[in-house]
């Protein structure tokens, strides 16, 4: 046994190795290294009164300790453990250790009555998953819920940070695999797959980072302006925006921001002009909304609390003044799903609901969206101070729904548009019907056309 002191009466203790004269201790120190200060260690060991041979010491440096990893996975075709409908499936994950055995490091949520489940990202610190190791071992269990807590075993699979950290690829496919069935069926394959779907690093920064970088917006803000990609807001903006411009005839759109302290003088406001200039705040196509809310990043300071009602209200008060059916109004609200106003957000769209508009939501990042699921009103009709909305004007989708398995970012984004859009139709529709609004009759031929109706964002 070994003693290793680096301050006077402070120190830790390696295992015991019975009779041996050579042992090769297993126990690993972390010590924090000091740039400034010098350090002296000191190694006692518990053999009294005997020449004691060399002490042989190994030391890295752990430079992974800050990283994080931020990963989501799904299930495809998992093995029916329920009598009655399907499996409800988590996942249990272990991290090797030096001795072979096992400790779990994670377990994810339940996701109820599937075989084909999509569990929600979660983040782990590197050093949680493989200790830094990036070689070591990771095993996965899959179960089966069960209420009375006697989870079923459905199967197992092993992969290492190594592999996990080349992404979305037929690299991280993998067989579920339960031995016992494996053993008893010859022609037993798998008891289904699970596939990685995203994997992103994140370095745990710390206070001093921020103070050294002037910074305003963290990297795990959803709107962190990262070289490498577009943030979460920006990817469904373009997605949406994208599809819904071909709808306009003058691609000229206002966009407005909310939630956020303005120059100079750093009041709060629930509805800003993104380009600057409250006078005009129509930007030129989808490219000049995102130039616009990316040039918003850099002057206003994101602040809480996260009020819907005034943004919505103010394309209503544009709605109010076109009531005769050649212009139609679509608010396109991008959100993480937190909101403070939600009595003010319900009686803003129970007035809206008698306008020529509609509102999608499109909810980024990990947070549950109960409330925005609420607003959607396809379950519950919605409601404020028992007055009823005329009609549904509100289409809400996660944007995690959409990132496709595959990689396919053309088709995810294009069941993006499909969902995004469903809606919408017979919301226009229910307007100009109950209105008693005609189309306008098509202009003969070789003349200019009439004005289409103008969706606004």
């Amino acid at each position: 046994m070994t003693n290793v002191s680096h301050e006077p009466g402070r120190f830790r203790r390696t295992e015991v190795i019975d009779n041996t004269l050579n042992p090769d201790f297993v126990g690993k120190f972390i010590l924090d290294y000091f740039f400034e200060e010098r350090q002296n260690l000191r190694f006692d060991l518990g053999i009294p009164g005997k020449k004691c041979g060399t002490i042989i010491v190994k030391a890295e440096e752990l430079n992974n300790c800050r990283e994080s990893v931020m990963m989501q996975f799904c299930g495809n075709k998992l093995d029916k453990k329920d009598f009655f409908g399907k499996s409800d499936p988590f996942l249990v994950f272990y991290r090797s250790n030096e001795d072979g055995t096992f400790t779990i490091c994670h377990k994810t949520e339940v996701v109820k009555n599937t075989l084909n489940p999509v569990w929600q990202a979660f983040k782990i610190p590197v050093r949680a998953l493989c200790n830094g190791d990036y070689d070591r071992t990771i095993k996965i269990e899959v179960y089966d819920w069960d209420r009375d807590g006697s989870h079923d075993f459905i199967g197992e699979f092993s992969t290492s940070y190594r592999e996990l950290s080349r992404g979305q690829s037929q690299f991280n496919v993998y067989e579920v695999v339960n031995p016992k069935k494996k053993g008893k069926k010859k022609k037993y394959l798998n008891s289904g797959t699970v596939t990685l779907l995203s994997f992103l690093v994140d370095i745990e920064v710390t206070f001093l980072d921020y103070i050294k970088g002037g910074d305003g917006v963290m990297p795990t803000s959803l709107h962190y302006m990262s070289p490498y990609q577009l943030n979460t807001y920006a990817m469904a903006l373009k997605a949406v925006g994208e599809i819904i411009q071909d709808y306009d005839s003058d691609k000229m759109f206002p966009a407005l921001g909310f939630g956020a302290k303005l120059p100079p003088d750093g009041r709060v406001s629930h509805e800003f002009a993104l380009n600057g200039n409250p006078q005009n705040p129509y930007c030129a196509g989808i490219d000049g909304v995102m130039e616009a809310y990316y040039q918003s990043l850099k002057s206003v300071q994101l602040y809480g609390p996260t009020n819907f009602s005034p943004v919505i209200n103010h394309v209503a008060r544009y709605a109010a003044s076109v009531k005769d059916g050649s212009q139609y109004f679509v608010l396109l609200i991008i959100t993480d799903g937190v909101i403070s106003d939600m009595a003010q957000t319900k009686e803003s769209i129970v007035n809206a609901s008698c306008l020529p508009m509609s509102i999608i939501i499109v909810g980024v990042g990990p947070a549950e969206f109960d409330a925005m699921i609420e607003l959607d009103g396809d379950e519950v009709r919605i409601s404020s101070r028992g007055r009823y909305a005329e009609r549904d004007i509100v289409q809400f989708v996660p944007f995690r729904d959409y990132i496709d398995r595959t990689g396919n970012h053309i088709l995810s984004m294009a069941r993006l548009a499909k969902d995004v859009l469903a809606e919408i139709p017979d919301q226009f529709l229910s307007y100009m019907r109950t209105r008693g609004i005609k189309p306008s009759p098509a202009p003969p031929p070789y003349t200019p056309p009439g004005q289409p109706i103008q969706t606004q964002i």
